[in-house]
């Protein structure tokens, strides 16, 4: 992974947003301080510190149009002692995300 960074604000109230969505409270969810960006922060990944060789599975998944129109998947994920590990962006072209999502702008699926 590259270097660590403190995690954004932006970051962290999305994690809020989605972890409350799952009527989970988020003071159960400790995120550290520091965090890595997945090919170099393009589309907005970052490993949130939890074992990346322990990953258990997603805690949800929702979609998001950035600016461009192009779809967006937003993923986050947990390892097997149940800290949270990524807030993973695929954007569907792999193209830069030009926008960082706000909670209002956020889709759930069906």
């Amino acid at each position: 992974m590259g270097e660590k960074r403190h995690i954004k604000q932006q970051e962290t109230d999305l994690i809020h947003f989605l972890l409350n969505q799952l009527n989970l409270n988020p003071a159960d969810f400790p995120i550290d301080d520091l965090v890595d960006e997945y090919e170099g922060g393009k589309m907005g990944s970052i490993s949130l510190g939890g074992n990346p060789d322990a990953y258990a599975g997603d805690l949800i998944q929702v979609e998001y149009i950035d600016t461009d129109q192009t779809p967006v998947v937003i993923t986050l994920t947990q390892d097997d002692q149940g800290r949270l590990l990524d807030l993973d962006f695929w954007k569907v072209d792999f193209s830069k995300l030009l926008e960082y999502p706000t909670p209002d702008q956020i889709i759930f699926g069906d």
